[in-house]
């Protein structure tokens, strides 16, 4: 009886590191992903009250970045950042939608259009809910109104290039292929988030918890999708 019992477990274990089926190893990887990041959003949002360190940490980075700008840099980082603003983003997802499109890939149109849709409405309900105000600096290098947490440059681009990395890697054979698109996805992401701390456009803090929250929407929206379509595959076989 013990024996069998321990089977069972042993089994369970077994299908939840399978790479086959629709709930196998995906899925398993899917869900830690997303607990990370929902802890690590959450260990950032309850730290944002004015005396806490990372509040204090968040001010001195913001400082030193705006102590540091040179004309060039700027200039550098408007046109950088652009690609993380809504028009930057519009253009960007209209070229990938027609690029789905064109190829008749209906299922990832879809995948496509719920996850930015959805991404730039999460973007505004925490930016309401946290109204969190940027940060306040002389002679600021840019000026803006609306509340800060989370970056929405960051969460857009966390979205959009980390999707199109999973995309990516599912037409390649090899890890290190699918490895490099996550890489160059991640240089991107990085990039455009430093150049909103330096624009003095966000804090820190804004900027990490915008991915923090992008990567657990990311994750949810392609874990569920893809369990979805690997369960209707296994009914259609």
């Amino acid at each position: 009886m013990s024996n069998q019992r321990f089977e069972k477990q042993r089994q369970f274990l077994q299908n939840r590191l399978s790479p086959e089926g629709y709930a196998g190893l995906h899925l398993t990887i899917g869900v830690l992903v997303f607990l990370l990041a929902g802890w690590w959003f959450g260990a950032i949002a309850e730290n944002l009250s004015p005396d806490n360190p990372l509040v204090l940490f968040d001010q001195r980075v913001a400082v030193w970045f705006h102590q540091h700008a040179t004309t060039t840099l700027t200039h550098v980082a408007k046109a950088i950042t652009f690609f993380g603003s809504v028009l930057g983003l519009t253009i960007l997802s209209v070229a990938v939608a027609l690029i789905f499109i064109v190829s008749r890939a209906w299922f990832n149109l879809f995948v496509f259009a719920v996850m930015m849709t959805g991404e730039s409405l999460l973007n505004v309900l925490l930016k309401h809910l946290f109204h969190r105000h940027r940060p306040v600096l002389e002679h600021p290098l840019v000026t803006l109104t609306s509340y800060g947490f989370p970056s929405g440059h960051t969460m857009g681009v966390t979205v959009l290039f980390g999707l199109l990395a999973l995309f990516l890697a599912k037409t390649v054979s090899t890890a290190g292929a699918a490895f490099a698109y996550f890489i160059a996805a991640g240089l991107v992401i990085l990039l455009i988030g430093l150049t909103r701390v330096y624009l003095g456009a966000h804090f820190l803090s804004d900027v990490l918890g915008a991915f923090a929250a992008s990567v657990v929407w990311l994750t949810f929206c392609w874990t569920a999708f893809e369990t979805l379509r690997r369960r209707q595959k296994h009914r259609s076989e």
